[in-house]
C-alpha cells in the first residue's frame, strides 16, 4: 500500500482522490488550506484522511509530507516549489499539474540530485498531450512539424464567453497572460498569449485556436535542433479570445488578476457537460517521403465510480493517476527529473488510469512496439 498526500482539495484534486482511492493499491490523504473545502473533502471520500492545512507554515507542511511515498500538487501554481522542496528534502516523489513554465523549471532545478522522482506537467496540456507528440515524433527519420491543439469546452455554451469554468481559474488567466514557448524556423522562441489565431471546422462546429503558455511542457527542449516548427495552441469557440483580449488588455484586467478571477467565478458557471478535443498533427519525411500523421480524440464527460465526471477532470487526474501509477510499478525512473515525454505512450494508454483516454471501443497502435493498447473496461 503506497501513501499519497493529495495538497488540494479542488474540481481536479478530489477526482485524482477518487480514482487512487477506488483502486485499492493507494492509501489517500487530502489537505487544503480552505475548510470548506475539506468539508466537502470528507463528505465525498470519507475514507480518505483529509485535513486542513497551510502550505506557508513550514513544520506543519513538513509533518504532513513526512512518510508518504508522493505527494501530489493540486493545488495554485504558485505553491508548486514549496512543495516540491520539501519532497526533495524528505526523500518523498513529487508530481504536479502546473501550466506554469517559471515553476516548472524551478522544479526541474530542486530534481538535481535528488533522490525522488519529481514529475511536474502531469495533466492533459501539458502532460498528455506531450506523451502523444513525441510518440508521433519518433515514428520519423526528419521532422518538420509539430502541431499541439487541445481545448475544454461546454458541450452547450449560453455566454458570450462561449466558455465555462471548468478547472483551475487562476491557471486559465495565467496561460492567457504569460509567454508562449515555441520554435519556428528551426529558432526557440517567446510568443505573446492570445496571438497567432486560426480558425477550423469540426464535425459542423467552429472553432478557433490561439496561443497559450505552458502547454508544450518540455518539448521545445527535447525537440530544439530536431524539428522546424513546433507549439501549442488552445481550442476554443469562436469569438472567445476577442472577448479576452477585450478584459485582459483594453480593460487590464490582466494587471489586476485577483479580481479577475473574482468576476469570472462570480459570473461564469461550472459545468459537467464538457468535452475535451485533442488534435496533435506531426510532418516530417520518413524513409524519403513527405509523411503527416495525426492524432485526434473528443473526449466527454463519463460516470465513473458512481461519479459524473467532466471531461476535463477525469483528463486531467487520470493523466496524473497513470504517472503515478507507473512510477509505483517502476516504469519510470525512481529519482531525478522526470518528463513527460519519458512516458511511453502505450504505456501510458495501457495503463488502467491512462485508458480513460480512448474512447469505446478504440484500439490504438503504438509506434515503438506495434502493440494494441485496450480500451477501456469497467468504467
Amino acid at each position: 500500500m503506497k501513501h499519497i498526500l493529495i495538497v488540494g482539495a479542488g474540481k481536479i484534486g478530489m477526482v485524482i482522490a477518487d480514482l487512487l482511492a477506488a483502486c485499492g493499491d493507494y492509501a489517500i490523504a487530502v489537505a487544503d488550506r480552505d475548510a470548506a473545502a475539506i468539508e466537502r473533502a470528507r463528505a465525498e471520500l470519507p475514507a480518505a484522511q483529509s485535513f486542513v492545512l497551510d502550505v506557508g507554515d513550514a513544520a506543519a507542511l513538513a509533518a504532513a509530507v513526512k512518510g508518504r511515498d508522493a505527494l501530489i500538487d493540486a493545488g495554485p501554481f504558485d505553491i508548486g516549489v514549496a512543495l516540491a522542496a520539501v519532497a526533495v528534502e524528505l526523500g518523498v516523489h513529487y508530481l504536479n499539474l502546473t501550466e506554469d513554465i517559471a515553476s516548472a523549471r524551478r522544479v526541474r532545478e530542486l530534481a538535481a540530485g535528488a533522490h525522488s522522482a519529481l514529475i511536474p506537467q502531469c495533466g492533459l496540456a501539458p502532460g498528455f498531450i506531450s506523451i502523444v507528440a513525441y510518440d508521433l515524433a519518433s515514428r520519423f527519420d526528419e521532422l518538420l512539424d509539430v502541431r499541439m491543439r487541445v481545448g475544454a469546452l461546454p458541450k452547450y455554451p449560453s455566454n458570450g464567453l462561449k466558455y465555462n469554468l471548468t478547472w483551475s481559474t487562476d491557471g486559465l488567466i495565467n496561460e492567457y497572460l504569460n509567454p508562449c514557448e515555441a520554435i519556428v524556423a528551426g529558432v526557440r522562441r517567446e510568443m505573446p498569449a492570445l496571438e497567432e489565431l486560426e480558425h477550423f471546422s469540426l464535425d459542423g462546429d467552429d472553432y478557433e485556436a490561439f496561443n497559450t503558455s505552458g502547454g508544450l511542457g518540455t518539448l521545445c527542449d527535447t525537440l530544439d535542433g530536431r524539428v522546424h516548427n513546433l507549439n501549442y495552441r488552445t481550442v476554443r469557440y469562436r469569438g472567445h479570445r476577442d472577448v479576452m483580449k477585450l478584459l485582459l488588455h483594453d480593460l487590464r484586467l490582466g494587471e489586476r488578476r485577483a479580481l479577475l478571477k473574482d468576476i469570472l467565478e462570480s459570473a461564469i458557471p461550472v459545468t459537467m457537460q464538457d468535452v475535451v478535443l485533442v488534435f496533435v498533427t506531426v510532418s516530417g519525411r520518413r524513409e524519403g517521403l513527405l509523411m503527416q500523421e495525426t492524432f485526434a480524440r473528443k473526449l466527454y464527460a463519463r460516470e465513473v465510480n458512481g461519479r459524473l465526471r467532466s471531461a476535463i477532470q477525469l483528463t486531467t487526474a487520470s493523466a496524473a493517476c497513470a504517472a503515478l501509477d507507473l512510477l509505483a510499478s517502476g516504469r519510470l525512473p525512481a529519482r531525478g527529473f522526470v518528463r513527460q515525454e519519458d512516458i511511453a505512450f502505450c504505456e501510458f494508454v495501457s495503463n488502467r488510469f491512462g485508458r480513460h483516454f480512448l474512447t469505446d471501443g478504440e484500439e490504438v497502435r503504438c509506434a515503438a512496439s506495434g502493440v494494441l493498447a485496450a480500451p477501456p473496461a469497467g468504467t
